[in-house]
């Protein structure tokens, strides 16, 4: 799994991000994930998300690994990768998109700054144009990054059995939270 992420930070960092002064990044971003039904809590933390921002141009991208998600139960992480995400055919998740509002946010004075993100959601390997709100917080030069979402679980065509359909949401909210430090 190292290797993934060294890979994946490898092609981030030569594809759109080439100067790397201008970049913020962390690989152990935190991504929660509640499904929760009526009659079952459904939710889980992946604590290995990599990102990376370019505070010049508002360019973000994220990517998690699916397996690296853990549930309360093992038997719901089972079912979660094997019959719901299909982990061995598609691996990750993906977001690709910009900050709209760039020019709000001021990365190099303490604050905080609401923030408007649009770009392309890729689960299950399919793509979905997406927006949400986040907030940046800069503190004696340090970022950190939060988002709170929503996704509807049939638009990544992740089908949910009628036999559980009360235990599991239609809808999941998606938290992002990230501590960003400078991409050297």
């Amino acid at each position: 799994m190292k290797r993934i992420i060294f890979a994946f930070t490898i092609m981030l960092m030569s594809g759109n991000f080439l100067f790397a002064q201008d970049k913020i990044f962390t690989k152990t971003g935190t991504i929660n994930f509640d499904a929760s039904g009526e009659m079952e809590t459904i939710a889980a933390v992946n604590k290995k998300a990599t990102c990376v921002v370019d505070t010049k141009t508002g360019n973000m991208e994220f990517a998690v690994l699916m397996k690296a998600f853990t549930f309360e139960k093992a038997l719901m992480e089972e079912h979660f990768n094997e019959n719901y995400v299909e982990s061995d055919t598609y691996p990750k998740a993906t977001f690709k998109g910009k900050i709209d509002n760039l020019s709000d946010i001021k990365f190099a004075t303490d604050g905080t700054y609401n923030a408007n993100i649009s770009g392309d959601l890729t689960i299950h390997g399919v793509t979905k144009a997406t927006t949400a709100k986040g907030t940046f917080t800069v503190k004696g030069g340090k970022v950190t990054g939060t988002s709170n979402f929503k996704v509807l679980l049939s638009d990544y065509k992740i089908s949910i059995p009628s036999v559980v359909a009360a235990n599991i949401s239609k809808e999941a909210t998606i938290t992002v939270d990230v501590s960003l430090d400078p991409l050297n």
